[in-house]
C-alpha cells in the first residue's frame, strides 16, 4: 500500500525558506489527494495546505496563505511544500498524509495515509 516519508526539515532563520519533500512509494501518487500538517509541541494536529489529485482545489490555512505554497511531480512521486518568510510560530513536525477520498481538505480525519513527520524549527 502506499507510503509516505517527508524530508526536508530543518533550522531556518526567521524569515527564511525551506522546502519540504513527501516521496510515495508502494502505489502512484497520481489517484491521491495531498494535505501538509504540522504539530508544534502541546498543540494540535493541524491543516497546512491540501490539493486533489488531479488538481481541483487547492486549500491553505490563513496562517499560512501567501507564504506556503503546495506542489506536486507525480512523474517522480514526489509532493512539496514550498515555505517562505518563514515565522517562529511555523516551528513544528510537518506531516505529509493521502487520501483517494473525494472530501479531502485541512481536516486530518480526511485522510487514510501518513508519513513520520520531519522536523522544521525556525529560531533566530
Amino acid at each position: 500500500q502506499l507510503q509516505l516519508v517527508e524530508s526536508g526539515g530543518g533550522l531556518v532563520q526567521p524569515g527564511g525558506s525551506l522546502r519540504l519533500s513527501c516521496v510515495a512509494s508502494g502505489r502512484t501518487l497520481d489517484y491521491y489527494a495531498i494535505g501538509w500538517f504540522r504539530q508544534a509541541p502541546g498543540k494540535e494536529r493541524e491543516g497546512v495546505a491540501a490539493m486533489g489529485a488531479p488538481i481541483s482545489s487547492v486549500y491553505y490555512s490563513d496562517a499560512v496563505k501567501g507564504r506556503f505554497t503546495i506542489s506536486r511531480n507525480n512523474a517522480v512521486n514526489t509532493a512539496y511544500l514550498q515555505m517562505n518568510s518563514l515565522k517562529p510560530e511555523d516551528t513544528g513536525v510537518y506531516y505529509c498524509a493521502a487520501t483517494q477520498g473525494w472530501n479531502y481538505g485541512l481536516g486530518p480525519g480526511t485522510y487514510d495515509y501518513w508519513g513520520q513527520g520531519t522536523q522544521v524549527t525556525v529560531y533566530s
